[in-house]
């Protein structure tokens, strides 16, 4: 396929792929050659007979591999964004192919002899900081893969990695696909009683789209609690609703799930570790499961007992109105209705302050010029790969280009659930390259011609995604295995985490919250409850998140050869074990559709969101009182650590925008859990 268009870079500006000319036939041959090319880069580099030195040998490594990483970022971007079955059917067939392709390069005797060779007299090598780091990730990277396993040892090895990634493929497959036949089918706009009118309306489009004219589609967010149940006034659609989002994937899933946990511990034990926690840890900031363990149970016992509290005053709400037990498809809706009685605040009553247009361009964008200079152009003259994403330019605030900033907002059945950012093109000075960044969320599209109003925690996510895009903008280092994010799994949600602080900063904020129709500011009386609700429902949240972390964290500690059974009793015992069956709370992922940890990067992981909102925390009070303006404190962050990437050791990073260890009493003031 001569014309195939990942056969060369893009032409485009900032290299963003063709999308218009990209069709699915031509990922299969693009990946075949891109493979073939980087094991012939990789066979080469080892068989060279120059003695291996930095630039031969390390260098050249990260070179490789220009063809797989063009075809790599944009196939797995359509798999997430807007898929189709001839690409889950790819997925499936690749991801064993690719997890070989690894091993085969991570797995070679001569080319790691060649860096173990370097890393051995690296004190005389003369390298600058970036590139002794580079050679100590490369050298630590292949032995965490492997290479210094015997023969024997390594053939285990591969044919685990095989499964895995089939079995991942799989589990995002199933989740993806039961996650739409589940979606809620209602007849009448009457058992939507609850929703706003432009809501109803949007369920009435989906079920269009979806194939069911005049009838009204809830589709399935891809966490549990589903964001209508705050709203819906019939009880049973409550139910259905959400035993539909508890029940996804569940026969399907779970023995994949109890598979993967068992091969991970398999793999962690010929690795040498106790665990795959243990193993995963072990190159993270935490460094080790007793210091996860540590923080998590500090975590429970408070936010349990504040979930109790606020049990109590629903369960009096539901009471009231004749119901006997506070299930959990009631809890949403009567902690609305508590909270609009509390503090006089009725959270969708700001939803029209909230249009996605003016929150992206006066909210997130603005709040980017005010910290960090930054300006933005859309560009329509640039194709993305779905009519829905659009493509802005990025410049800095002397007018120079920085990279490409490309949104895709909208829910569709294309596209799976939840929000995220990748990298199209991962910046480096090496290979010449400046950043192209994507933000998916997914907000449901409104009717044709409506304007698409955001609640209070879609701005969020839009913050906070926007935050993984800055990492990946700023990026201003040397090599591309440490562009952008491509640091430790728990320090990545840092940064993103630390953007969220800008949507209630006041200047920010009242820019931005505008009613759509008259322009009217947020009512200043509105803001101040907002404040003093802020920490209403802590204790639902942190429940619902521990229970996920600590489900993920009960996978993965489970010792090699250890039967795990049955999926559903698993999950149950370690809920229970960790003092978190809460009947009430239901894990924010159940095992059968948590892709975070069993299709996704976050296995032994997902702790890594409470574990950066320790930093992040402490982070915000440092900008409300470092004695710099915003702009200055913007470009500190921005110097030591946004554009750092990987390049040096994540805590040294936050002790130098700090100027001191972080801590943890910020994060527990934050989510109410230093209450006695």
């Amino acid at each position: 396929m001569s014309d195939n268009p990942f056969f060369s870079p893009s032409t485009l500006a900032y290299e963003l792929p063709p999308f218009a000319g990209i069709r699915e036939e031509h990922y299969r041959p693009a990946f075949e050659r891109g493979m073939a090319e980087q094991l012939a880069e990789a066979a080469a580099i080892a068989a060279d007979p120059e003695p291996p030195t930095f630039a031969n040998t390390v260098v050249a490594l990260e070179r490789s591999g220009a063809l797989l990483r063009r075809v790599k970022v944009v196939f797995e971007n359509q798999d997430a964004s807007d898929t189709t079955p001839g690409v889950q059917e790819l997925d499936a067939e690749i991801s064993p192919l690719l997890a070989a392709h690894d091993d085969a390069i991570d797995l070679d005797p001569a080319l790691f002899a060649r860096v173990d060779a370097l890393h051995r007299d690296r004190a005389g090598l003369g390298l600058d900081a970036e590139s002794l780091r580079l050679l100590e990730r490369r050298h630590t990277a292949f032995v965490r893969a492997g290479a210094r396993l015997d023969e024997a040892q390594q053939q285990r090895l591969r044919e685990i990695n095989a499964q895995l990634a089939a079995d991942s493929a799989a589990f995002r497959k199933n989740v993806h696909t039961d996650t739409l036949a589940r979606a809620l089918v209602l007849d009448s706009a009457e058992e939507l009683d609850g929703l706003s009118a432009d809501a109803v309306a949007a369920a009435g489009a989906n079920a269009e789209a979806l194939g069911h004219p005049g009838r009204y589609v809830l589709s399935l967010k891809n966490f549990s609690n589903q964001s209508e149940l705050a709203r819906l006034t019939d009880r049973s659609v409550r139910e259905r609703l959400l035993a539909a989002s508890l029940g996804r994937a569940r026969d399907t899933n779970g023995p994949l799930a109890a598979r993967m946990a068992a091969l991970r511990a398999e793999r962690a034990a010929l690795l040498g570790h106790d665990t795959h926690a243990a193993y995963v840890v072990a190159d993270e900031t935490a460094g080790t499961p007793a210091a996860v363990d540590g923080l998590l149970a500090r975590l429970v016992g408070p936010a349990v007992a504040n979930a109790e509290r606020e049990a109590a005053e629903l369960a009096a709400a539901a009471a009231a109105d004749g119901i006997a037990e506070l299930a959990a498809h009631d809890w949403a809706f009567y902690a609305e209705k508590v909270r609009a009685a509390k503090y006089d605040l009725d959270t969708a009553a700001l939803r029209p302050y909230f249009e996605l247009e003016r929150v992206l361009h006066d909210g997130v964008f603005h709040a980017a010029g005010l910290v960090y200079g930054l300006t933005f152009t859309e560009r329509p003259d640039l194709v993305a790969y779905h009519p829905d994403a659009r493509v802005f330019e990025v410049f800095e605030a002397d007018g120079s280009p920085l990279g490409l900033f490309v949104g895709d907002f909208f829910a569709r059945e294309s596209k799976r659930g939840g929000a995220w950012m990748n990298e199209l093109v991962s910046q480096s000075r090496l290979l010449d390259k400046r950043p192209v960044v994507v933000n998916n969320l997914n907000i449901a599209k409104p009717a044709a011609g409506e304007p698409a109003l955001l609640t209070w925690d879609e701005v969020r996510t839009l913050f906070h995604e926007f935050g993984h895009a800055l990492h990946g903008l700023f990026s201003d280092v040397t090599y591309p295995r440490f562009a952008g994010t491509e640091v430790p799994r728990d320090f990545v949600e840092f940064p993103s985490q630390v953007n969220e602080m800008w949507m209630v900063r006041p200047e920010v904020l009242a820019n931005y919250a505008r009613h759509h129709l008259t322009g009217e500011p947020l009512p200043a009386e509105l803001v101040e409850r907002m404040a003093a609700a802020e920490n209403f429902g802590q204790g639902f949240r942190t429940v619902e998140y521990l229970a996920a972390a600590l489900l993920d964290w009960a996978w993965h500690t489970v010792p090699a050869g250890q039967e795990i059974g049955d999926a559903e009793e698993f999950e149950a015992a370690a809920l229970a074990g960790a003092g978190l069956a809460v009947a009430a709370i239901p894990p924010r992922y159940r095992t059968a559709y948590f892709n975070h940890v069993f299709s996704g990067g976050y296995s032994a992981g997902y702790y890594a969101y409470i574990w950066s909102e320790v930093l992040d925390a402490d982070t915000v009070e440092w900008f409300g009182g470092n004695g710099l303006d915003v702009r200055a404190s913007g470009e500190r962050f921005r110097a030591e650590l946004l554009s750092r990437g990987g390049s040096r050791e994540a805590m040294e990073c936050v002790r130098a925008v700090l100027g001191r260890e972080p801590e943890v009493g910020p994060l527990l003031a934050r989510r109410g859990l230093n209450r006695p």
